[in-house]
């Protein structure tokens, strides 16, 4: 059970305040003043603290402390006593984010009923917080492809680290789920993970969403960078943050402070800050929409996430842990795919990439019928080949112009680079599929003009353990 600070001026009360809650089981720690206070929060914030308002010889008085340590440590409840309590302090202490007021001299059942209350609401804090990260799926970040190793190996570097990073590529290449494994996997992971999706806040109220407000009527309201603090703060898309917030949250980098919105007072956070942008931010540089100096503090370690085209490989696993997540989320059907499934998913054009994958699993679980394995006739035909009601190929126009051997060339040229990058690069998982002993395949790309050297200067280029290196 975490502990409670009480801190009070006055000996016997704060004694007989700990004496009362060491019976209940509580463990407490004692406070004459301020200077004590803050050195115990500071080696060690509390479960919840008992403040008394009034604090003789003291540096700071209750709601001052109260404001510091709501400002650095939001989450701990604070109970406010006082002899001299009236409603205008009690309203003050409220809206500094005090738990509760209580008057001296107090009732100890009274007291004790607001303290369980208040331990409560602590418990639930972390029990939410506690949820949320473990709804942070980073088992979602599956694969096996080459491509999907290297991402893997960078996101594990900077885990152990406290550096920024950017993280760049097309839109549903998940990106945030990259974020999230890091922050999982790193010494903040106890902390919250809070997103700041920069498209969809109107510019006239991003500096409000992101610093907080305060205010004589609704009191002080948190912001986005405030509840991040202790954890990571994940600008999504931050090309399209504002041009002038920008400059402050440059600001708020170099500080690590920033003051709310209709406020005077310097807010102090601790900081993780990921960025991420499908953009590409020297030309946003270039034309004067984001600035340079933001650009730099942000990409001081940058990662680039690799579009689905690029890891066709992931793609029937990635397919296989979508169907189970439907199964569990929604109770849809846990069907398998057929193996024709899985080489059209491979063969297919992913231009919203995973979550256009993610998406397109889920619509085939909600209108297939029965729970045998999904085929490729299921697949949404928009994403299939080109073709005419009776299932007959349609020729593109280039096509349909060259004499049958061009056409046939070139054909086969297409097919078998789509086979290969299907099957990332490997040579006999390729000659496998197509039907064709690996040297025959070797024999074919070459009269195709594939050639197969690495120093070749050919189309596609392979190293000598039949894994395909570069296709040109």
């Amino acid at each position: 059970m975490s502990d409670i600070l009480i801190v009070d001026d006055e000996r016997d009360i704060r004694e007989l305040i700990g004496d009362i809650l060491e019976d209940e089981g509580y463990s407490t720690r004692l406070a004459a003043n301020s200077t004590e206070a803050m050195a115990e929060v500071n080696a060690e914030p509390p479960g919840l603290m008992i403040l008394d308002i009034w604090l003789k010889d003291s540096k700071m008085d209750g709601i001052d402390i109260l404001k510091t340590v709501k400002r650095d440590n939001p989450d701990i409840p604070i109970i406010i006593i006082s002899g001299h309590g009236n409603i205008e302090i009690a309203v003050a202490a409220i809206k500094q984010g005090a738990y509760d007021f209580i008057e001296k001299p107090f009732n100890i059942d009274q007291l004790l009923v607001v303290i369980r209350r208040a331990m409560e609401t602590s418990r639930l804090r972390r029990e939410n917080s506690q949820l949320r990260r473990r709804d942070v799926e980073v088992s979602e970040m599956i694969g096996d492809s080459a491509a999907y190793r290297v991402l893997l190996s960078q996101l594990d570097k900077v885990t152990k680290s406290n550096g920024r990073v950017m993280l760049t590529g097309p839109a549903g290449s998940g990106k945030e789920v990259a974020a999230r494994y890091i922050h999982a996997h790193s010494s903040r992971a106890q902390g919250p993970f809070v997103t700041v999706n920069c498209a969809g806040v109107e510019p006239e109220t991003m500096e409000e969403v992101l610093f907080g407000r305060e205010g004589q009527e609704r009191g002080v309201e948190q912001g986005l960078l405030e509840q991040a603090h202790g954890g990571v703060i994940f600008f999504d898309e931050v090309a399209d943050m504002p041009l002038g917030t920008q400059s402050k949250i440059l600001r708020v980098l170099v500080d690590q402070s920033f003051t709310r919105v209709g406020g005077t007072d310097k807010v102090r956070v601790d900081l993780r800050v990921i960025s991420s942008t499908n953009r590409d931010l020297d030309a946003e540089i270039a034309a004067g929409t984001f600035r340079q100096e933001l650009y730099h503090r942000l990409n001081v370690v940058p990662i680039a996430v690799p579009s689905l085209e690029d890891r066709r490989e992931d793609i029937p696993v990635l397919a296989a842990h979508f169907i189970e997540a439907c199964n569990k989320s929604q109770g849809l059907p846990l069907r398998e795919l057929s193996d024709e499934a899985v080489a059209l998913l491979q063969t297919m054009v992913w231009p919203g990439n995973v979550r256009q994958l993610k998406n397109l699993v889920e619509r085939v679980l909600i209108l297939g019928e029965g729970t045998g394995p999904i085929d490729a006739r299921e697949l949404p035909q928009e994403s299939t080949p080109a073709g005419d009601e009776e299932g007959r190929v349609v020729l593109s126009g280039t096509l349909a112009t060259l004499p049958l051997r061009e056409a046939r060339e070139a054909f086969e040229r297409e097919y078998l680079l789509t086979q290969i990058n299907r099957f990332g690069g490997n040579i006999s998982r390729t000659a496998s599929f197509v039907g064709m002993e690996r040297s025959a395949l070797h024999r074919k790309l070459k009269s195709l003009g594939v050639v197969t050297g690495p120093k070749s200067g050919g189309r596609l280029a392979y190293v000598e353990d039949d894994q395909v290196q570069q296709v040109g």
